[in-house]
């Protein structure tokens, strides 16, 4: 066994305190007891090993990718353990603990600046195109998270594992949107499963370009490039619902406190709308959202310097 033996198989837990009296029964997939701490660990690998299957990634290549840190982490994780050089192209809007992260797995860092401190469309473009420059780079394999379906496989399989811990019980599944690929793949498999699971998406308030609004500046990581990202299906999602960063941290925070779940912001944002459609399914049924990461990446942050 080694280490990337230990993605996937995460554990799922029912929401105790949070949860208002005649809600739903919320259920939070604790994906932060993946390696790194994240789910990306799922899709990381799931984009390497395809890469190298289809020739993309040949002996002596390395990995070229753009990042708001989890993604990072977790192919720094995959090519720590494979022994394949990866370059990763980040941001100072991304915690300090994610990039300290990467590098201590051996990743190389391009840090591109944000004006704002905040993920915006002109940084999320900024860093695409810093990270094509640097995959003409000979034998370098760009993974391109934005634009690669090699990920949904691995959230397929999430969705299997959602499916048989729930018992089949699923009547609504509540995620956030950054590839988009999570969503799909974890969306499509349980609607496979029944069709009448409703899915919601999540976005940024302060950029909700999914439902029509204008790109902004937001701290919910991970999430709302300020563009509709390619991997998005408008047609999969039964309802687009906004959380601004503020409230997704003090969810996040109310988490940690009154159920001793420690997650990152984008957390926040799952509960605080997996709350919302808890009241109004009502105590018959069952709501599933995921626990993206582990707070311990948001440290020096707004999110937990100064609780």
């Amino acid at each position: 066994m080694t280490v990337l033996d230990l993605i996937g198989g995460t554990r799922i837990v029912s929401l105790r305190h949070l949860v208002t009296e005649g809600s739903a029964r919320i259920l939070l997939k604790l994906e932060y007891e993946n390696p790194t701490g994240s789910m990306k660990d799922r899709m990381a690998l799931a984009m390497v090993e395809a890469a190298v299957a289809d020739g993309r990634l040949g002996p002596g290549g390395s990995v070229v990718e753009y990042t708001g840190g989890s993604t990072g982490v977790s192919l720094a994780l995959v090519c720590a353990a494979k022994r394949i050089p990866l370059q990763i192209v980040t941001s100072d809007a991304f915690s300090r603990e994610k990039r300290d992260h990467m590098a201590a797995l051996g990743a190389r860092l391009t840090l591109v600046p944000s004006p704002t401190g905040g993920t915006t469309r002109a940084l999320t473009r900024d860093m695409i195109e810093t990270a094509r420059r640097l995959a003409t780079a000979p034998g370098s394999c760009w993974t391109d998270q934005l634009n690669n379906t090699d990920q949904l496989s691995a959230y397929e399989r999430m969705g299997e594992e959602i499916w048989t811990q729930t018992d089949g019980k699923v009547s609504a599944f509540v995620h956030s949107v950054g590839t988009g690929g999570s969503l799909r793949g974890i969306g499509t498999t349980l609607r496979a499963r029944d069709a009448a699971v409703r899915l919601v998406a999540v976005e940024p308030a302060e950029s909700a370009v999914l439902s029509g609004g204008a790109s902004g500046s937001h701290r919910i990581e991970g999430t709302g490039a300020g563009f509709i990202v390619p991997l998005w299906s408008a047609a999969l999602a039964d309802d687009i619902q906004t959380v601004s960063s503020e409230e997704a941290m003090s969810t996040a925070r109310r988490l940690a406190r009154e159920e001793g779940i420690f997650a990152g912001t984008s957390t926040g944002a799952n509960v605080a709308v997996a709350l919302r459609v808890a009241r109004r399914l009502g105590p018959d049924a069952t709501v599933v959202t995921v626990a993206v990461d582990s707070g311990m990446k948001y440290l020096s942050t707004a999110l937990y310097a100064h609780t």
